[in-house]
């Protein structure tokens, strides 16, 4: 697990993947029992959960396209899944400022990063554009090489 070792203030707010609301959403998923009650918590508004527009976009893509899922939905299906998302008062949709585009082209030759793997990259960047140091997700060794954040699947309870 990657541990915060910037001198930047943190954030309240903890990041959430996007495959944890697929998860979330999908009960034959090995991970939905934790997923759910990790999503669910984002109807209180004490939550301090944040996502970013591409997490919407990606459970977007995600939930549409019959070969990454069991039963794909319909636009409308998954336009109103998405909505529901950005109804929780307790998740904050996070901007993307230019400076984040910045950061990840700084990350990405950093870290060597290419392919789809630049998508994390951006995820990280904004997290750090705003201070954030937690991402909640089920796939932490994607995350791993980056020590600025601390990485954590949804707990299983």
């Amino acid at each position: 697990m990657a541990t915060a070792t910037t001198t930047l203030p943190a954030s309240p707010l903890s990041m959430v993947d996007t495959n944890v609301f697929v998860s979330a959403l999908y009960s034959e998923e090995v991970q939905h029992p934790a997923a759910y009650r990790f999503v669910t918590q984002a109807e209180s508004p004490d939550a301090n959960l944040c996502i970013t527009p591409q997490i919407v976009t990606e459970f977007y893509s995600t939930i549409t396209n019959p070969r990454r899922v069991t039963s794909a939905f319909s636009v409308e299906e998954a336009l109103q899944e998405v909505e529901k998302i950005l109804a929780y008062p307790g998740i904050t949709l996070l901007p993307v400022p230019i400076e984040t585009i910045r950061r990840w082209i700084v990350l990405a030759r950093q870290y060597q990063v290419s392919r789809g793997d630049i998508f994390d990259t951006q995820l990280v960047a904004t997290m750090l554009e705003h201070q954030v140091r937690r991402l909640y997700t089920f796939n932490v060794d994607d995350f791993i090489i980056y020590p600025d954040i601390e990485v954590l699947e949804p707990p299983t309870l």
